[in-house]
């Protein structure tokens, strides 16, 4: 199914990506431009991520399955309980955005492999992106950058992105329909891009990921999206963490011919085969500060053998912004 639809616009960026201080030219823009144009729009907090800033961390550990095993030689799937750490969070540059905020919900992950070898998945709790290239990103920082007269995003801003940016309408059409999560442990988490596959035949797979709550899945109800307090999603982690283990199935779908490999906008049909590939295990989750996913550049593109990254031109990016975030918290500002 693809999904490509018109709705209501909502903030749907992710990740350490953004604008410059005015309407980008359908061109390159640069990370330094795209995290400059986050500070812009949320203001920096020093010391602290550009993007997904609100989150609580979590550790656990991976099992992967046979039947992953038989198309990537990865050491994630070789069967053995595979040390993670989690960061839970929020889309956005606001440390105080409320947990009810209808913006994506994102789910990172350092698998620490034998050998000091490092896979990393970042992932968001809608099917499908927002953007096709990073430009959509430049234009809509600006679109809901607040005019300083009021506070609030300039309404006619908001509508000309919508018109001349189609590439970011699945997304929010998608946040529009479905409401937050009621729980992190209780939602899903999709890895958008198209990644490749390789075993020890040497033979490539395209695949998508998506991690399924054994929870199940559960949203905030139209009640609970008015009455539900700020602040609610790393206390119910934390708390959910110690009533016992809070697992989730990774459950890959394997691409076939003619399926999109770049453009993280569009879905796969769902008739593709999928397969479970493993399960993640969080065992403790903490606050963010001073824990260990604190310090963490999620950085997309960190991947150990087995696993390889496609041409999406989004995927690429995100690892150059996420770099540039990352040095400019370690350095205090």
């Amino acid at each position: 199914m693809r999904i490509i639809k018109s709705g209501k616009f909502l903030f749907a960026g992710l990740l350490a990506l953004g604008a410059v201080p005015c309407m980008a030219a359908q061109d390159e823009v640069t990370a330094d431009q795209a995290v400059s144009a986050l500070e812009g729009t949320f203001g920096v907090t020093p010391g602290e991520r550009r993007n997904h800033i609100k989150g609580a961390c979590a550790v656990g550990e991976f099992v992967g399955s046979p039947e992953a095993a038989a198309y990537s030689r990865s050491a994630l799937f070789s069967g053995k309980p595979v040390p993670v750490v989690a960061r839970f969070s929020l889309a956005g540059g606001n440390p105080k955005a409320p947990d009810t905020a209808k913006s994506p919900r994102g789910l990172a992950l350092e698998f620490r492999l034998p050998g000091n070898n490092l896979q990393h998945m970042t992932m968001l709790n809608t099917p499908i992106f927002g953007a096709i290239q990073p430009h959509t990103f430049v234009d809509l920082m600006v679109a809901t950058k607040p005019d300083p007269a009021t506070g609030k995003p300039d309404p006619e801003k908001i509508k000309a992105f919508k018109a001349t940016h189609p590439d970011n309408l699945a997304q929010a059409d998608y946040l529009a329909k479905n409401n937050p999560p009621a729980a992190y442990s209780s939602s899903s988490f999709w890895g958008i891009h198209t990644f490749k596959f390789t075993n020890r035949n040497k033979k490539t797979t395209l695949v998508r990921w998506q991690f399924v709550p054994q929870d199940g899945e559960k949203r905030l109800t139209d009640d609970e999206l008015k009455s539900s307090p700020p602040n609610f999603l790393e206390q119910a982690l934390i708390d959910r963490s110690k009533k016992g283990p809070v697992r989730w199935d990774m459950m890959v779908t394997i691409g076939e011919a003619g399926d999109t490999e770049d453009n993280p906008t569009v879905a796969w049909p769902d008739s593709r085969r999928q397969i479970k590939a493993g399960t993640l295990t969080i065992t403790s989750a903490m606050p963010q500060q001073g824990a260990e996913c604190e310090k963490i550049n999620f950085d997309p593109l960190v991947m150990a053998d087995g696993i390889e990254a496609t041409n999406d031109p989004i995927l690429q990016f995100r690892s150059q912004a996420y770099a540039v975030s990352f040095s400019k918290r370690l350095g205090g500002n």
